[in-house]
C-alpha cells in the first residue's frame, strides 16, 4: 500500500453504538495503518460512559479530528439545524471519500458530497446501508416513502457497499437493482479477536449481549429462557448486556435469576455465560455473531439476513426468531454443549472469510477504483 497515495477518509454515522460502530472502528485502525487521513462525524447525544470511552480512544488517531453534532433518528426539524453544521464541517475537511453508514449518515454523505462536487469538489460519495431502512416495510406508507428516496439518491453516490448477499438482496427487491457502483463487502476481525474465550466457573447458561431493543429480540430470549427452564426441569440463568429504551421494561419481564449489566467488550462478555444468543428479528451481518464464533463460543441465532451467510445455511444453531423455536434449541444446546460446538464453524474458516485486512484492502480498491485512480 505504500505506493498508493494517501487519502483523506470521512466516515459519517448517526449512533455511535452497535454494529455500524464496530464496523467503523476497524476501518479506522486499518485505514489508518495503511497510511490514509482519517475523521469521524457522528451523534453527540447518543451512547453511555462504554462509548464515551471507545470515542475518547479513538480521538488521538484521527487526523481529521472527531465531531459529534446532534442527529435526530427520525426525521424532523432538527435534522435542518444538524444537516447545517455537518455540511460546514465537511466542507471544511475537504475529503476524498466521503463514506456514510446508516439511513442518516448514508443521506448526509451523499447529499453533502453531491453539494461539494457542484462546487469543483472530487470527492467520492459512498453508502453502506447496515440494515437500516431496508428493515421497513415496502407495503406501508412510510416504507414507500423512504425506498423511493433511496431511488433517487442513488444519481448522487458512487458507490454502495453491501455487508452481505442478503442486504443486497433486499436492496435490489424493495429499492430495485442498484443503478449506480455497488460491491460486496463482508465485515471483519483483527486476526487478536480469533482467540479463544474460556467461561468463568460461576458462568450463567446464556449470554444475550445487543442493544435492548424490540428489533434485536431481547423479549424474545426472556420468553424462550423461561420456556427452556420448564423444558429442562431447572432454572436456566442468563445475563443480559447492553443498554438502550426498552432496557427498564425488559428487566421487569424478566425473572430474578437473570442479570442485566451495562454495555461492555465482547470479549469481557463472553466470560459471563457458556452459551451466546443472538434472537434478533432483522439484521445485516451482525459482528457479534462473529466474534462469538471467533472466541469458540457456541452459538444459537435467528435465521434472519445475513447470519445463515456466516453459520451456514443448513447450520444447527439457526432458529425462527420466536420464543419456542429458541427455548427448543436453548434445551437441546445445553445439555451437551461440547457435541453442540463441533457442528459449528471452525475458527480457520470463519478468519479466512472474515479478516478485516481483507475487508480494508477490498473497500480501498473500491475508493480508489470510484475516484479513478
Amino acid at each position: 500500500m505504500a505506493d498508493k497515495p494517501s487519502l483523506r477518509i470521512v466516515h459519517c454515522f448517526r449512533a455511535p453504538v452497535g454494529g455500524i460502530f464496530r464496523h467503523v472502528r476497524d476501518l479506522i485502525d486499518a485505514q489508518i495503518k495503511a497510511g490514509h487521513k482519517v475523521g469521524v462525524i457522528c451523534d453527540a447525544s447518543t451512547g453511555g460512559d462504554f462509548e464515551e470511552a471507545l470515542l475518547a480512544g479513538l480521538r488521538d488517531k484521527l487526523e481529521l479530528g472527531l465531531k459529534r453534532i446532534a442527529m435526530q433518528r427520525q426525521i424532523g426539524p432538527g435534522d435542518a439545524v444538524a444537516a447545517l453544521r455537518t455540511y460546514r464541517i465537511i466542507k471544511k475537511l475537504q475529503p476524498d471519500v466521503l463514506h456514510g453508514h446508516g439511513a442518516k449518515g448514508g443521506t448526509y454523505a451523499r447529499l453533502f458530497g453531491s453539494w461539494l462536487r457542484v462546487s469543483g469538489s472530487r470527492v467520492v460519495r459512498f453508502y453502506s446501508p447496515h440494515g437500516g431502512s431496508l428493515h421497513y416495510d415496502p407495503a406501508s406508507l412510510q416504507g414507500r416513502v423512504i425506498f423511493r428516496v433511496e431511488r433517487a439518491m442513488e444519481k448522487m453516490t458512487d458507490r454502495i457497499i453491501f455487508v452481505s448477499a442478503f442486504e443486497q438482496g433486499v436492496y435490489s427487491k424493495k429499492v430495485g437493482e442498484p443503478r449506480c457502483g455497488f460491491a460486496l463487502i463482508y465485515n471483519g476481525l483483527a486476526d487478536s479477536e480469533f482467540e479463544l474465550v474460556t467461561p468463568f466457573e460461576d458462568a450463567a447458561d446464556f449470554l444475550f449481549i445487543g442493544e435492548m431493543r424490540v428489533l434485536k429480540g431481547p423479549d424474545i430470549f426472556i420468553n424462550a429462557l423461561a420456556k427452556a427452564s420448564i423444558e429442562t426441569g431447572r432454572k436456566l440463568t442468563a445475563v443480559m448486556v447492553g443498554d438502550g429504551k426498552d432496557r427498564a421494561r425488559l428487566a421487569k419481564q424478566a425473572d430474578a435469576g437473570t442479570r442485566f449489566l451495562m454495555p461492555m467488550k465482547a470479549h469481557e462478555a463472553f466470560k459471563l455465560a457458556k452459551v451466546v444468543v443472538i434472537p434478533s428479528r432483522a439484521e445485516a451481518l451482525p459482528y457479534i455473531v462473529i466474534e462469538a464464533l471467533a472466541a469458540g463460543m457456541p452459538v444459537i441465532a435467528s435465521r434472519v439476513g445475513g447470519i445463515p451467510e456466516i453459520l451456514g445455511d443448513d447450520s444447527p444453531a439457526l432458529v425462527q426468531p420466536e420464543a419456542n423455536d429458541l427455548a427448543a434449541k436453548m434445551t437441546y444446546v445445553i445439555g451437551d454443549i461440547a457435541a453442540y460446538k463441533q457442528r459449528l464453524p471452525s475458527i480457520e474458516a470463519l478468519q479466512r472469510k472474515f479478516g478485516v485486512e481483507a475487508m480494508a484492502e477490498h473497500l480501498e480498491a473500491e475508493y480508489f477504483a470510484a475516484l479513478g485512480s
